[in-house]
């Protein structure tokens, strides 16, 4: 059984769009693409670094892959650029697309039942990076064992929410955690059963 990991970077108000730069995702009219770049430090490259440092294959919606394909294979000697070459990447995709970049598979047009049977199968972890909206057909079918949500201080408003409509109810439990020296909250979270209701009413 191969586990089903996100490696999701959001501001506070929850959104996913376009952390990398001003044109990576304008889906909405969305304008503050690139949210991310300026609080990165040495100590999350070393997160990072442990993230791809572990076998993995990947999981991905086309955006998302159309901006690694234009991007690692013409940068082999950036840090991570060897693991997400060789790596399989399985791609989702409302359309047929030829996939050019090394090691890529199309997965069946039935995202859902193509990605539970690809987690039975023997392998790597699956690690999803971006794919907003590949992410929400995975949530919704409960197919996320791990999420690692990287949390920055900053506000957008508006824009493509990791957690959106159509979520299913459940518990998570913190595996762990750490803080940059620029204030991102790095946290990495586990299923861990339905949602436990309370009261702090008193009797």
């Amino acid at each position: 059984m191969r586990r089903l990991i996100t490696n999701t970077f959001l501001t506070l108000d929850g959104v996913m769009q376009a952390p990398g730069g001003p044109d990576e995702d304008v889906d909405g009219g969305f304008g503050l693409g690139g949210w991310s770049v300026n609080f990165w430090d040495d100590h999350m490259g070393d997160t990072m670094g442990e993230t791809m440092g572990v076998p993995f294959d990947l999981v991905l919606g086309r955006r998302t892959y159309d901006i690694f394909a234009a991007h690692w294979p013409r940068a082999t000697d950036e840090d991570g650029a060897k693991p997400l070459n060789e790596a399989t990447k399985y791609v989702a995709s409302r359309q047929r697309p030829a996939l050019e970049w090394q090691n890529s598979v199309l997965l069946d047009d039935d995202v859902p039942t193509a990605v539970a049977a690809l987690k039975g199968t023997d392998g790597p972890e699956l690690q999803v990076h971006g794919s907003a909206n590949l992410l929400q057909t995975l949530i919704r079918h409960d197919l996320v064992d791990e999420y690692r949500l990287w949390i920055f201080p900053v506000l957008v408003g508006t824009g493509k929410r990791l957690f959106a409509d159509g979520v299913v109810p459940a518990s998570l439990e913190l595996v762990t955690s750490s803080v940059s020296t620029t204030g991102v909250v790095i946290g990495t979270y586990r299923p861990a059963g339905a949602v436990t209701i309370g009261s702090f009413a008193l009797e």
